[in-house]
């Protein structure tokens, strides 16, 4: 099941991370980055504040993907912070096609494509280009909602899709 799709502004956000080039038959090793960024942060003294995500930098489905596993926080990490293989930035603000998706991970493809289909009807640009790497995302979020030791049935898990819109300063 896939909630109506709409249009959110969401606000500039700092966050931790980590990056990897993988491949379709690869992408479970930057999933499976994702406790290990919480775990990162917490342990650095950073407060998370919100759901971890995977953010899609560059597709090119038929050769690499550049992904990556984050999760934001409440306020920036401080400078000079030494965060050994974790990465800080901001994800950017403004105007996201988003939709919840509530079902077996197995299914995201389903509900992307589908909000990728209301947004074109709409009229709506995505922040996104294609050059020789593949299709690269302004911002492109993939946000796991729920908590999978709280919720053991992936047929009731919610995530969230929210990808950028184009016309927005970075």
């Amino acid at each position: 099941m896939t909630n109506e799709p709409r249009v959110a502004e969401r606000p500039p956000t700092p966050y931790v991370g980590v990056t990897r080039t993988v491949t379709m038959a690869t992408i479970a090793e930057i999933a499976d980055q994702i406790p290990r960024v919480i775990e990162s942060a917490v342990a650095l003294g950073l407060e998370p504040a919100g759901a971890p995500f995977l953010r899609y930098d560059v597709i090119d489905m038929a050769r690499e993907l550049v992904v990556e596993a984050g999760i934001p926080l409440a306020h920036p990490a401080p400078p000079g912070t030494p965060l050994g293989d974790l990465e800080a930035g901001a994800l950017p603000g403004g105007r996201y096609a988003t939709v919840v998706h509530v079902g077996h991970p197995a299914t995201l493809a389903d509900a992307t494509a589908a909000l990728l289909r209301w947004a074109a009807d709409g009229g709506l640009a995505f922040d996104v280009l294609t050059d020789e790497r593949g299709d690269v995302w302004g911002c492109r979020l993939e946000s796991y909602l729920t908590d999978p030791r709280d919720e053991p049935d992936m047929s009731r898990w919610e995530t969230e899709l929210a990808f950028r819109l184009a016309g927005d300063p970075a």
